[in-house]
């Protein structure tokens, strides 16, 4: 075959030599020093990895919730799930932007992950729920502490992606988790005193 000749047969099973290591940054035009922007990647993909698995318990969830509140929690959980995932696609891009790598592989998310394992089989609406905001508590105490670490380090970018996107997300869907662990009546009735 000549170099001119088109090859339409598929590559198949190719192995490639890794060319940057998992926790290291390249160097990126953007005004950020090396060491702020491995220390920012570090820290976020200790958020990413946590976030893919808070994604993955809003999937689980959403897929075996019962009871009378069924059709709202299906609803609701899928709905947060979506938030999440766009949540570790923008955490994962500013990984890439400060030149890094970010955690892509389900497995080494969950070896880094600060969120402890759920059970495999479905538990109680209330565990679930539960489980679901003690995940975001989590995410949230880091988030905090790491948005003030990059804004000192002049990580910008960070910042505003933890502030506005991960507090923000996290705080308004743990509010709506939490108001369905509420021992309220769906109807009150006052009974006349004779």
């Amino acid at each position: 075959m000549t170099a001119t000749e088109i090859r339409s047969q598929t590559w198949l099973h190719r192995e490639g030599r890794e060319i940057q290591a998992f926790g290291t940054v390249r160097e990126f035009p953007i005004a950020l020093p090396t060491e702020t922007r491995r220390r920012s990647c570090e820290w976020l993909n200790q958020i990413l990895a946590d976030t893919e698995i808070l994604y993955s318990l809003y999937k689980k969830h959403h897929w075996l919730v019962r009871g009378v509140t069924f059709y709202q929690l299906h609803l609701l959980l899928d709905k947060h799930a979506d938030e999440q995932r766009e949540l570790v696609d923008l955490l994962a891009e500013r990984v890439q932007t400060l030149g890094g790598i970010a955690v892509g592989d389900p497995r080494k998310a969950a070896e880094i992950t600060r969120i402890p394992r759920a059970p495999d089989g479905a538990e109680e609406v209330p565990a679930m729920l539960s489980r679901l905001l003690e995940a975001h508590e989590i995410i949230l105490k880091e988030a905090h502490d790491i948005a003030a670490r990059a804004a000192e380090l002049g990580d910008d970018g960070t910042n505003d992606l933890l502030v506005s996107g991960v507090i923000r997300t996290g705080e308004l869907q743990a509010w709506f988790l939490a108001e369905h662990l509420v021992d309220t009546p769906l109807v009150h009735v006052d009974v006349p005193q004779s």
